[in-house]
Formats: C-alpha cells, structure tokens, sequence
C-alpha cells in the first residue's frame, strides 16, 4: 500500500442518475417518485435558452416544494463559459441550498473550473450558514478534461464523482459517429481469412479508451466514477450492454435519459444474489487462512489471497448499501 491514503468522497448509491429537464415541472413531479438513486435537474443542454431563466425558478420551487423521500439530488448548471451560470448557483443554492446534494458541472477542462466554482460556492453556503456541504459531480466531455481528468478528480474537497459525457466527448474529439454511445459498425478488425478465404469481424468499443481512463482518474481520488447517457431509450438490450461493459471497468452507475432506464441500470449495476453469496464465502475462507497462519486458500479450485478479500469486500458492501436503501 503506498503511503498516500485515498480518501474516499461521501457514499452515495449511484446505480442510476435519471436527468430531468428543468423546463418541465411535470417531469420534475414524476421524477420525486422514480426509482432513481440520483436525480439531476438539467439547466443545461435540455433547456432551450430562452427557457433558462424560467427553468431555474421551476427548480428550485421544485427543490423547495417536491417530496423527494431519501434520493439523491443534483443540478447540472450552464457551462462556465456562459453568462447563465453564475445565476444557476447563486439562485437555487440562496433559495433552495438546503435540498440540494451535488452540483453537476458541464465540461469540466481544468482543475481552475473547478476551483471557481469552489470558491463561488464555499462564500454562498457560508453567507446563507448552511450547514450541509454541497458536493461536485463533473461531467468529463471535451479532449481538454479528459487531458486534464486526474487535475480535475484532485481539484476539490468537494467532488464526490466522474461522469463520461459520450456526445460533447464525440464532437470535441471530431469521432465519426451521430448516435448517443453505443458502438459503430467501422470500430471493427477482420481476422485472417481461414482456409476458405472468410473472414470475421469484431466490433470493438471506441469508448472503452475513454472511459477506462475516467475510472481510473476516479478511483485514484476516492470518486465514483460514472457512465454516461445512452441515446436510444427504445434499445433496452443496448442499454443494457453498455452497462455491462462499463459496470466491468468499475463504474458505479449510468445515466438513465428515459424513465424506462432507471430500472435497468438499478439492476445491472448491483451485484447479484449469487455474486454477493460467492464474495462472502471468499471473505469467510480467508478468515479461516488466516486463523491458520496462511496468506492463501484454494477455493472452489481456485487460488484467493489478501487481493480476493478486498474484492470481495467491495460486493458486500455495494450489497449492504443497496439494502440500507430498502
């Protein structure tokens, strides 16, 4: 272990993150009663511009009046670039700050982005002597915050989670694709030809680079890491693969864009019934080694040590957690 302890953010279960325009209070009514571990009311991208500055007083009447029950709430402000953002933060955290958990941060290039709105923040909560700290969640979207991702993921006390924006992603890296994540069918290798002359294709993930550097970046500062939306809410078997691969390289949740999706990412990002029985007969077998003196223990015809054991701790805990949230 090295000596530099990873401080861990705030748990939060992040299994599914629903966005909900803020231009519609209907969607906001609809939305306090969803399965969602986390909810963010979007300023930003579902907003037309002239309906932001009515979609910021449908928020935090929302935020104010809504029963939320134990969810998970964020808001995903203007990007910093603009003239709407400083409104977003100042409004809702002076008139309604005390319903809000996360603050969901658009495009996040470098670590100065994050220290701004730190401080904007942090003089907000202290003038209105709010109690509870308003966390970071930030939205990895452009070549810049990607090249600059562990900057970002170290920027502040504050940030609890990474996300993969895949469609500003696309556009800033000039990927030839139009759909909202998902693969593309020119991802692909042939095999060599076989004695007939027949070839195979695989597809591959274009994602898979960047997302595995965003999880990366997130774990190395105690973060949770994030998988973005998937675009075509009528293609639950596409949802439900890029969940899976994401979900593998160690995010803790997606973005559900649809209410139909909220479902499915609270089931394909918790551990299963036999996953959680195989974790802890792993922890048991290791406790029983090292009463015995041993560092290692075959199981089930397998070798488990140490490492199997904080494996294994992790899908206790992501079990415990779930259950806590009844």
């Amino acid at each position: 272990m090295s000596f530099t302890i990873v401080e861990q953010c705030q748990a939060r279960l992040n299994r599914s993150e629903l966005a909900v325009p803020g231009s519609n209070p209907t969607f906001m009514e609809k939305a306090a009663t969803s399965a969602a571990d986390v909810i963010f009311l979007d300023l930003e991208d579902a907003v037309a511009p002239d309906d932001k500055v009515q979609a910021r007083k449908n928020i935090i009447e929302a935020l104010n009046d809504l029963d939320w029950g134990s969810r998970t709430l964020s808001i995903r402000i203007n990007g910093l670039d603009t003239h709407y953002m400083y409104r977003d933060v100042v409004d809702i955290i002076e008139q309604a700050g005390q319903h809000l958990d996360l603050i969901m941060i658009p495009k996040a290039g470098t670590a100065a982005d994050i220290y701004a709105l730190d401080m904007l923040v942090t003089q907000i909560e202290d003038n209105m002597k709010l109690e509870k700290r308003i966390g970071f969640e930030m939205i990895i979207e452009t070549a810049l915050g990607m090249a600059n991702v562990n900057e970002i993921a170290g920027a502040s006390k504050r940030n609890e989670a990474l996300h993969f924006g895949v469609a500003d992603y696309a556009a800033s890296t000039k990927a030839r694709t139009t759909v909202i994540g998902g693969p593309n069918k020119d991802y692909h290798v042939l095999t060599d030809a076989d004695t007939d002359g027949n070839r195979d294709v695989h597809w591959g993930d274009m994602w898979h680079y960047p997302i595995a550097k965003m999880v990366v970046a997130a774990r190395a500062y105690g973060l949770r890491p994030i998988d973005g939306p998937f675009g075509d809410f009528s293609d639950p078997d596409g949802y439900a693969a890029q969940s899976k691969r994401s979900s593998t390289l160690g995010c803790e949740g997606k973005w559900a864009i649809h209410p139909s999706q909220v479902e499915l990412a609270n089931d394909l990002f918790s551990p299963s019934e036999e996953d959680v029985t195989k974790a802890q007969r792993i922890i048991e077998a290791m406790e029983q080694a090292q009463k015995e003196g041993k560092g290692a223990v075959a199981l089930d015809g397998r070798l488990i040590d140490i490492a199997s054991i904080k494996q294994a701790e992790v899908m206790v805990q992501k079990a415990e957690q779930i259950k806590a949230a009844g």
